[in-house]
């Protein structure tokens, strides 16, 4: 492995708590929801009401039997039947308002399952690439292990190739100069001389025959030479 090379160690993530489901529709549900609690509130207290005065009209239609008593008693029955009625609309609303509330409900919460899964797309594509980089180190390292190990095969190889071609040459040459230091060693042999091609001879002319001659005179013996005094042996030089 290349010195100066860590391990990428993986980032351990904290788990984060899920916010609170919210949205425009569910704050206007909750608003329409208050309203109509509000309504039912101030429709029952008007109820309430509207039932003690009919109640009040009828004792005293019944113990003053007036024409006027009794028209009380027929008011007071409309303003509680408007109130029963205000009471129901209130009802009405609150039920609207719930029914609100649970649809923006369900659609808060597929946004927010729709948000945490883009947010855990993140977070593990993020750990994906912290894994790679992890994992390169390691791939790089055992390449490089293994790149080197096959590289030095290699260059051992090429190192014994020359090394014996080297040898080859070596032995070679100095074959070759022990057979130089050998034939000069020898003793030089002469080398006959070459012979010079002969000339050629020119013809000889035909002499004419001579005139003959006269027979010379015989001589007379030459008178014998006395001989030579013999010599002394020379003395030798004293030393």
């Amino acid at each position: 492995m290349a010195k100066g090379r860590k391990k990428a160690v993986a980032k351990k993530r904290v788990a984060k708590k899920a916010p609170a489901i919210t949205s425009p529709a569910l704050v206007k549900a909750a608003k329409a929801a208050d309203k109509a609690n509000k309504a039912i509130a101030d429709s029952t207290a008007k109820t309430a009401a509207a039932n003690k005065k009919l109640v009040v009209a009828r004792k005293k239609a019944s113990s003053t039997g007036t024409a006027a008593a009794k028209k009380a008693v027929v008011s007071a029955r409309a303003a509680l039947a408007k109130q029963k009625a205000s009471l129901s609309s209130a009802k009405d609303s609150v039920r609207e308002a719930k029914k609100m509330a649970q649809a923006a409900n369900i659609e808060a919460k597929v946004a927010a399952a729709a948000a945490a899964a883009a947010e855990a797309a993140k977070a593990f594509e993020a750990s994906l690439a912290e894994k790679a980089d992890a994992d390169l180190v390691t791939a790089v390292a055992a390449f490089e292990a293994k790149w080197r190990a096959a590289r030095t095969r290699k260059d051992a190889a090429k190192v014994k190739a020359k090394a014996k071609k080297a040898a080859a040459k070596d032995k070679a040459a100095a074959k070759k100069a022990a057979a130089k230091l050998k034939s000069l060693a020898k003793p030089a042999k002469k080398k006959p001389a070459k012979k010079k091609p002969a000339a050629k001879k020119k013809p000889v002319a035909k002499k004419k025959p001579a005139a003959k001659k006269k027979p010379a005179a015989k001589k007379k013996p030459a008178a014998k030479k006395k001989t030579a005094a013999k010599k002394k042996p020379a003395k030798k030089a004293k030393k």
